[in-house]
């Protein structure tokens, strides 16, 4: 009878070892793809990720699969994974390139490289300056929403795509418009009448042009180029004559050019003044 208790222990002890060695069932493919459903409908876009992932690599070729990878790129982004959504909307393209829902990867790799320059911040903020920032990933963004106009003009993402691409040729116009007004403080008159010349003729439609028709006036005359002062000058006046380059019809300099610097100055960008 003095056993009984320690009997009873080591039956228990038993038990429970069996218990915690029992594997826990695995969900199927159906109870993930519900579980990432329902996570997206309540917005909890990580857990829905994760179940996601874990559906696309247990059943890689099951009933869902074509179907969770794109709502992989939905949950992403929609989760501020930026770079998450363009890896899932590479992927999605390139395992189905003839699928009915492509271009809509396509429109969110477009959209992903359209706030990636910009930041997050720029799409809850459109008062964000991105005018200075390196808008490499806008040039991805307009190649993607070109592709996707190429591909599939009937797309409901289209038009979307098409005013975005007018936004992205408006920021890389002001973006090289901003490089030449560094170069005007540097006195790089040459350089910045070159990044100048390069908006309006690149980006002839965009706000900018005003600007860099002005910026071209100025340093040509500063120069003593004639000719191509008075050429650009044309210009100015037949697309803007009534703007703030004129007043009483007498040419406005926009940016004030300072007197010439030394070589040795203009080298070591003004250290030695």
């Amino acid at each position: 009878m003095r056993f009984m208790p320690f009997i009873f222990i080591i039956l228990c002890q038993f038990v429970l070892v069996a218990c915690s060695s029992t594997p826990a069932k695995e969900s199927s493919e159906q109870e993930l793809y519900e579980d990432a459903k329902r996570a997206i409908k309540i917005r909890s876009f990580q857990q829905a990720t994760i179940a996601l992932e874990e559906l696309e690599s247990r059943y890689p070729f099951g009933k869902y699969a074509e179907q969770a990878q794109l709502d992989l790129i939905y949950a992403r982004y929609s989760g501020l994974d930026l770079e998450g959504a363009k890896l899932a909307a590479d992927r999605f393209i390139r395992l189905h390139p003839q699928s009915p829902s492509v271009d809509y990867a396509y429109y969110v790799r477009g959209i992903a490289n359209y706030y990636l320059d910009g930041g997050v911040a720029s799409q809850y903020f459109p008062m964000v300056d991105v005018s200075s920032r390196d808008p490499g990933h806008m040039r991805l963004s307009f190649k993607d929403f070109s592709e996707l106009l190429m591909r599939f003009p009937d797309s409901p993402y289209a038009a979307d795509a098409q005013q975005r691409m007018i936004d992205i040729r408006n920021r890389l116009a002001a973006y090289e418009l901003h490089a030449a007004r560094y170069y005007i403080k540097r006195q790089a008159y040459l350089a910045a009448v070159n990044r100048a010349a390069y908006v309006v003729k690149s980006f002839p439609a965009t706000p900018s042009v005003e600007e860099a028709l002005n910026m071209m006036v100025s340093i040509y005359g500063k120069l003593k180029l004639a000719s191509q002062r008075d050429e650009a000058l044309a210009v100015l006046k037949l697309n803007y004559a009534g703007s703030k380059s004129f007043s009483e019809g007498k040419f406005v300099a926009m940016h004030k050019l300072e007197p010439g610097r030394s070589l040795l100055s203009v080298m070591s960008f003004g250290l030695f003044e």
